[in-house]
């Protein structure tokens, strides 16, 4: 029998195996070593974006302006801490939300219009109201709308960026009303200035026309009765002269002629004088001022009473629509009052004159510590030019002799005496409309 072999072992390896093996465990080595390296990579890498994500949330919770991310079709998908706080929602509340919760439903046209077809830069800047939880209006806010883009340009939503106003835009309004009634209470001064001034001019021009004017109105008295002697003197006198002299002096001096023109001619003058002499009277009343002591007028009365009189001028009735509240005080004079009524309403009856609605609307009411009259007709309206020139002395818009302009500025006078205002504008449906504010009796 043959020598017998000893049994294989399976764990020998002879030497290629052997370096197979080794190398199979470097690779293996290698490949942990750069696993090892990669997950300390990858755990820098989450360490910074973690940290970029902290940093990000940090600012938007420090941002004082609102934050709102929405996508395409306008859900809510961020807010910041400033948002949260001034509308009272959790995070969990808005997410996936339209934005109309927060912006109203006017928003949604001007979002969708925001959101173009393609990707289009677009930055814009709306107005807005921001809604709380409940249903009110927390404030205005100025919006600054821009696209939002992913990594490949596309566009992904929209990115909002809003600033209360609300204190702003109180305090610019507060500004405009201030500057405003600045400019008003400015063309107030001139206006009373303007007014003071001519009115010392005209006051002393009336003053010194009076005597002449008196002259001449007594004199064109005198000489119509002293006509009426002439005229019997000299028919006496022709009598007494032969025909053919008489006849002769008729032809040469017209003396016919001359007598019947006389009367006519003196009447003229008379009536001239006369309306002068109104002219005056109203000039220098304007200089009188009356004393502190005023009484206690109602001036519905006094409406009334005005409507009344300058009703009676008038050939054919005109329809009046009244609105006169109750108990209607003011401290002054009733019959200055009375004049400034009866101009305004007799304007008004002028300019209506040749309108086929010859309408007049008056009304008369208590608007907080003042009262106010409206006189409105339904005419053809003031010229623009015209309409800071009607207070103005001497300044009519009617024919040559069929008015002073004299009217109006007494108004405007006797106004200001009483510590109120008159003002004209053209209504927005026709005619003019005249205002004037007193102060009520307190």
């Amino acid at each position: 029998m043959g020598q017998s072999q000893p049994p294989h072992n399976p764990l020998e390896f002879d030497d290629s195996q052997e370096t197979a093996w080794v190398e199979v465990i470097q690779k293996m080595d290698e490949v942990y070593s750069d696993l090892l390296e990669r997950e300390v990579d990858l755990e820098n890498k989450n360490a910074e974006l973690e940290e970029a994500h902290d940093f990000i949330d940090s600012i938007m919770e420090a941002m004082s302006d609102v934050l709102i991310v929405c996508d395409r079709v306008g859900r809510i998908v961020k807010v910041n801490r400033s948002l949260l706080d001034l509308t009272g929602y959790t995070e969990e509340d808005l997410f996936g939300r339209p934005i109309s919760v927060l912006l109203g439903t006017r928003f949604e046209d001007r979002f969708r219009k925001m959101i173009p077809p393609t990707n289009q830069s677009s930055l814009q800047d709306y107005e807005a109201q921001l809604h709380h939880k409940n249903g009110a209006i927390v404030d205005h806010v100025s919006l600054n709308c821009s696209l939002h883009k992913t990594s490949k340009g596309i566009v992904d939503g929209l990115v909002i960026v809003g600033r209360q106003i609300g204190e702003l835009r109180r305090a610019y309004d507060a500004l405009n009303q201030a500057h405003s009634e600045l400019k008003t209470t400015q063309t107030h001064l001139l206006q009373s200035e303007k007014m003071a001034s001519i009115g010392r001019l005209v006051a002393g021009v009336a003053h010194e026309l009076n005597n002449p004017i008196s002259f001449l109105y007594g004199n064109v008295h005198s000489m119509q009765r002293y006509a009426e002697k002439m005229r019997t003197y000299i028919q006496t006198l022709r009598e007494e002269l032969p025909q053919a002299v008489r006849q002769k002096l008729d032809e040469d001096l017209k003396i016919e002629r001359l007598l019947d023109d006389l009367p006519s001619l003196l009447d003229g003058t008379r009536e001239g004088a006369e309306r002068v002499s109104d002219i005056v009277n109203n000039l220098r009343r304007l200089s009188f001022r009356e004393g502190k002591n005023k009484d206690q007028v109602d001036l519905c009365d006094v409406i009334k009473t005005a409507v009344l009189f300058a009703s009676k001028g008038r050939a054919s009735a005109r329809p009046i629509d009244m609105d006169l509240a109750e108990n209607i005080y003011i401290e002054g004079s009733a019959n200055r009052l009375h004049q400034v009524v009866l101009n305004l309403v007799e304007n008004a009856f002028d300019a209506t004159s040749q309108s086929d609605n010859r309408q007049l609307s008056i009304r008369c009411f208590k608007n907080d510590q003042n009262v106010e009259l409206h006189v409105r007709d339904f005419g053809p309206g003031l010229k623009e030019e015209d309409i800071h020139k009607v207070f103005d002395p001497f300044y009519t818009t009617k024919p040559v002799g069929e008015g002073t302009g004299l009217g109006l500025w007494i108004s405007y006078e006797i106004v200001q005496d009483h510590n109120g205002q008159i003002s004209v504008r053209n209504h927005p449906e026709g005619g003019a409309e005249f205002k004037v504010t007193l102060p009520a009796m307190k």
